[in-house]
C-alpha cells in the first residue's frame, strides 16, 4: 500500500516560523538556491509565463478560424502561430509542468528525504529550461518557425524555411533539463527513502513520477539525436532525411515518434499521480487496488515505447507492422483504464466532499476518458486513414493533454497550495474557475471532433464555409476557457497576502507532506521520519488526531 508516517515530535510540537520562503532573502538566494522547494517555485513561475505565451498563439489561431477565409493573417504567419503554440505548450509547459513543480517540491517530502539526490543538478535543470525558453523567444523575435511542432522532414530541412536551427537548439537544451529532472527523481526514490518506506508504501504520486522519469531518461536522447541530425542536414547539407540528397524522411518519423509518443505519457503519468492523491483525500478512502494502480503506471511506461508507429499508418509503413502497432495501441489503453476504474471504486461509498481540487479531478476523469476513447478510433487502421490530419486529431490530443494534464496540474496546484504557501485561496472563486474551465474546454474542443470527422483538415488557415458555425463555437469556447485559466492567477496571487492561514493539514490528508509545518522548513524535517503505516490510512489519521486533542487537553 502507500505512505504514512510516524514523525518524532514534530507533528504535535510548535514548529519554528522560519520556512523555506523566509529562511533567506534576496534575489540571489533564489537564483543560486539548492533547495528543491525553491527550485519548484522557480519552475512554477517560469512555466506559467510560457503557458500564457503559448496561449496567446492559440488565441491567434482561433481568431483566424472565426471566418472561412484566411483574412486575419497570411498563410505562412498562420503556420508560425500554430507551430509556436505547439512547441511552447509541449516542450515548455506540458512536459515539465507537474514533475518540475509539484514533483520537485513534494517527492523528497513524500519519501522522507531532506532534498533530491543532486540539488545542484536540480538547479542546473531549471537554468537549462530557461535557456531553452530564451532560444524559443529568440526564434519568435527573429520571425518564428513554420514546420509544425513535429519538425516534419523534408520540410524542416529545406533551406527556404524559417528559423528551424534556433528552435531545434531550444528543444535540444530543454531536453537535457528533462533528463536531469528524471535522473534526479530516479536516484532519489531508489536511494533516499526514509526508514520503513518500502516500494509498496510509496504514494502513487511518487510511482507516477518515477515511471515518467524512466521515460524522460530513455526517450529524450532519441529526440535530441533526431533534432541534431535535422540541424546538421540543414546547415551542412548532409543527406539524412531529405530524399533529394539520398536521405529517408520516414527515418525521421520513426526517431521523432519513438520519443514523442512516450512524451504523451511523460506529460500524463504525473497527472495520474495527482488525481490518485486528490481522489483518496476527498473521498476519505484508501485508493482501491493500490498495487494495480502503481503497476499500471509502470505498464504505461513500458508500452509507451512500443506504439510509436501508430502515428505513421498513412506514411508508408508496411501493412503487417501497422497491424502490430494497432494491436499494441489497443493494449496500452488497458493500464489507463485500470486507473479510471480504480478511481471510480475508490469513490464508491466514500465520504466525498467537493472542494476545488476534487472538482478539477472530476473534470480530469471526464475529459481524459473522452480523449482515451477517441484514441481507440485513431488506433484502428481503417478509421485512422479517414481521421488522420483532420481536426479530430487536434480534439483528441487536447482532450488528453489539455483537458487531462492541465486539469490534473490545476488540481495539484489547488491541492498543495496551502502546503506550499501556508495560505488558503477563496474557495468560492476557485470552484467557479474550475466550472468555467470545464465548460470552456468542452465548448472549445468538442466541435472539433465533429468538423474533423466531417473532413476538415488541420493546419489550414482557410476552410469550407459549411464548417464556420462549429469553428465560431470553438473560438467562443476558447474565450471562456481563457477566462477559466486566468482566474487562478489572480486569486492565488491574492491569497499570498490576504488568504486565511492554512494550518499544517487543512484537508485532513494522510500523506507525509501534511504532517509537517506549512510552508515546510528548508530541511523539510527536524528529524528523519520513521514510516510504519500505509498511506491513505484514514483510521490512523483519526487515531493520531484524537491523541493530539487529548495531549492539548
Amino acid at each position: 500500500m502507500s505512505t504514512i508516517v510516524s514523525l518524532p515530535d514534530q507533528a504535535t510540537a510548535v514548529v519554528p516560523k522560519k520556512n523555506y520562503i523566509t529562511a533567506e532573502h534576496g534575489l540571489l538566494s533564489w537564483l543560486l538556491t539548492a533547495d528543491h522547494k525553491r527550485i519548484a517555485m522557480l519552475y512554477l513561475f517560469s512555466i506559467t509565463f510560457f503557458f500564457f505565451i503559448g496561449g496567446f498563439f492559440a488565441g491567434m489561431v482561433r481568431l483566424e478560424l472565426l471566418t472561412p477565409a484566411g483574412d486575419l493573417m497570411a498563410a505562412d504567419t498562420y503556420n508560425k502561430m500554430f507551430t509556436m503554440h505547439g512547441i511552447v505548450m509541449i516542450f515548455l509547459f506540458l512536459v515539465p509542468s507537474v514533475p518540475a513543480t509539484l514533483g520537485n517540491f513534494f517527492i523528497p517530502i513524500m519519501i522522507g528525504a531532506k532534498d533530491l539526490a543532486f540539488p545542484k543538478i536540480n538547479l542546473l535543470s531549471w537554468y537549462l529550461y530557461m535557456a531553452g525558453g530564451i532560444f524559443v523567444l529568440t526564434t519568435l523575435v527573429l520571425g518564428g518557425v513554420d514546420t509544425g511542432w513535429t519538425f516534419t522532414t523534408p520540410l524542416s530541412t529545406h533551406y527556404l524555411n524559417t528559423h528551424v536551427v534556433t528552435t531545434a537548439t531550444a528543444i535540444f537544451i530543454a531536453g537535457f533539463s528533462s533528463i536531469f529532472t528524471g535522473l534526479n527523481f530516479i536516484v532519489t526514490v531508489h536511494r533516499m527513502r526514509a526508514p520503513g518506506m518500502t516500494w509498496f508504501r510509496l504514494p502513487l504520486f511518487v510511482w507516477s513520477n518515477y515511471a515518467a522519469s524512466v521515460l524522460m531518461v530513455l526517450g529524450t536522447p532519441v529526440l535530441a539525436i533526431a533534432i541534431v541530425l535535422v540541424a546538421l542536414e540543414r546547415t551542412l547539407g548532409l543527406g539524412v532525411f531529405d530524399p533529394a540528397k539520398g536521405g529517408d524522411p520516414l527515418l525521421f518519423q520513426h526517431l521523432f515518434w519513438f520519443y514523442s509518443h512516450p512524451a504523451v505519457y511523460i506529460m500524463i503519468l504525473p497527472g495520474f499521480g495527482v488525481i490518485s492523491e486528490v481522489i483518496s483525500t476527498f473521498s476519505r478512502k484508501r485508493v482501491f487496488g493500490y498495487t494495480a494502480v502503481a503497476f499500471s503506471s509502470v505498464a504505461i511506461a513500458v508500452f509507451g515505447f512500443f506504439v510509436w508507429a501508430h502515428h505513421m499508418f498513412i506514411m508508408g509503413v508496411s501493412n503487417y507492422s501497422a497491424l502490430v502497432f494497432s494491436l499494441l495501441t489497443m493494449l496500452v489503453a488497458v493500464p489507463s483504464a485500470i486507473k479510471i476504474f480504480n478511481w471510480a471504486f475508490t469513490l464508491q461509498k466514500g465520504s466525498i466532499t467537493f472542494e476545488t481540487p476534487m472538482l478539477y479531478a472530476f473534470g480530469f476523469i471526464g475529459l481524459f476518458t473522452i480523449g482515451g476513447l477517441t484514441g481507440v478510433f485513431l488506433g484502428s487502421l481503417g478509421m485512422d486513414v479517414h481521421l488522420t490530419e483532420t481536426y479530430f486529431i487536434v480534439a483528441h490530443f487536447h482532450f488528453v493533454m489539455v483537458g487531462g494534464m492541465l486539469m490534473a496540474f490545476l488540481a495539484g496546484i489547488h491541492f498543495w497550495w496551502p502546503k506550499m504557501t501556508g495560505r488558503m485561496y477563496p474557495e468560492g472563486m476557485s470552484k467557479f474557475a474550475a466550472v468555467v474551465t470545464f465548460i470552456g474546454f468542452i465548448l472549445t474542443f468538442f466541435p472539433q471532433f465533429i468538423v474533423g470527422y466531417l473532413g476538415m483538415p488541420r493546419r489550414y488557415a482557410a476552410y469550407p464555409a459549411e464548417f464556420q458555425v462549429l469553428n465560431v463555437l470553438s473560438t467562443a469556447g476558447a474565450t471562456v476557457l481563457g477566462v477559466g485559466y486566468m482566474l487562478p492567477i489572480f486569486y492565488l496571487a491574492w491569497s499570498l497576502k490576504y488568504g486565511a492561514i492554512a494550518g499544517n493539514n487543512p484537508w485532513q490528508a494522510t500523506g507525509l507532506e501534511w504532517q509537517i509545518q506549512s510552508p515546510p522548513l528548508t530541511e523539510n524535517f527536524l528529524e528523519t521520519p520513521i514510516v510504519d503505516h500505509e498511506a491513505y490510512d484514514y483510521e490512523w489519521l483519526e487515531r493520531k488526531t484524537q491523541r493530539e486533542l487529548q495531549h492539548v487537553g
